[in-house]
């Protein structure tokens, strides 16, 4: 498994992404990881580092794209990015994935600019699985497409039913599409339009209807369908609550609790693993001809190490060929 490593991604790249790589490494032999970057700066990491293999290589990028910079205009700008080099060793088939912390809507405008989209697929979108009362839930888009059609929609739903049963082991993943109600009459055109879509297709029996905000945590589906704009907003508040949660409780409740500070601080930690994206390592962006992930900027080696073994998990299940296979019979105008 060849796999091109964005090694200037992140709030504190490039030795998050290099010790990241180089733990993958150890834990599977199988993998092959090229760091993408300045080459003379990469080398004295990885020298610094100790590591000692033919299995970590690097590919020269002249230029970084920061993370606060726009997209288009980065993408314009500087060609030679280590973003823009990822996504052409990808597609030039000198990869099979690219693993990148670095600007989230540079990473798609490069892939988009690529069109290296699966057969049949009209827009990619990102997916992340969420926590839920029930286990986990993929929601899919949190951000690719802002402006999304009912076949786009559709299309995640498809994508993100075959990514929930592979990936997070959900034999009949259930289908809903966020909505303000529960009624198959409400929000606007779109999401009527799509609600419609899925009550007809050969998913019709796993969509559950619409599912209200409220409801996205409580199980009551494993596949959360919405468009970008939302899909993102619905992250950054959860992460945000998270947080806040978190902070609350420790300083709150623990100087309550007539138990060891330590094992109780310890508890809280090891809840919040649970809802961490070094967990889960980054997320794909479903619908590329290849494998994208896409990971959290202060991403540390930890998460880098779990998003480049979790691209080897998803060559290993077949993902790309069921969505391609699917959409082939079932054609959306």
């Amino acid at each position: 498994m060849r796999i091109a490593l964005d090694a200037m991604g992140g709030d504190t790249a490039p030795k998050p992404n290099i010790e990241g790589a180089i733990v993958a490494l150890q834990a599977d032999p199988a993998l092959c990881v090229t760091l993408v970057g300045p080459q003379d700066q990469i080398e004295a990491e990885i020298e610094a580092s100790g590591y000692q293999g033919d299995r970590l290589s690097v590919a020269h990028a002249s230029q970084v794209v920061g993370m606060e910079e726009k997209p288009t205009e980065a993408m314009r700008q500087k060609p030679d990015s280590s973003i823009s080099i990822c996504w052409k060793l990808m597609a030039a088939r000198e990869v099979d994935a690219i693993v990148s912390a670095g600007n989230t809507g540079a990473v798609v405008a490069s892939g988009l600019k690529t069109r290296l989209f699966l057969k049949s697929v009209k827009r990619p979108g990102i997916a992340v699985t969420l926590p839920t009362t029930a286990g986990h839930a993929v929601l899919m888009d949190v951000g690719a497409n802002p402006s999304a059609r009912p076949s786009h929609l559709y299309q995640y739903a498809v994508m993100g039913e075959i990514y929930a049963r592979e990936v997070l082991h959900i034999e009949s993943p259930k289908i809903g599409l966020i909505n303000i109600g529960s009624e198959d009459v409400k929000g606007n055109d779109l999401y009527r339009e799509t609600f419609q879509l899925l009550n007809e297709s050969p998913l019709k029996d796993s969509f559950v209807g619409n599912v209200e905000g409220r409801g996205l945590y409580q199980g009551e589906a494993d596949v959360l369908i919405c468009e970008g704009f939302v899909g993102n907003v619905v992250l950054k508040v959860s992460e945000g609550m998270a947080d806040f949660l978190m902070q609350a409780a420790s300083k709150h409740i623990l100087g309550s609790l007539d138990v060891e500070q330590n094992q109780a601080k310890q508890a809280f930690q090891d809840l919040g693993k649970r809802f961490r994206y070094h967990e889960t390592g980054g997320a794909p962006l479903l619908g590329i001809d290849g494998i994208c992930i896409i990971c959290h900027g202060s991403s540390d080696a930890h998460s880098i190490s779990n998003a480049l073994r979790g691209s080897a998990m998803f060559k290993d299940r077949g993902i790309n060929s069921q969505i391609a296979e699917h959409l082939a019979q079932k054609p959306v105008a």
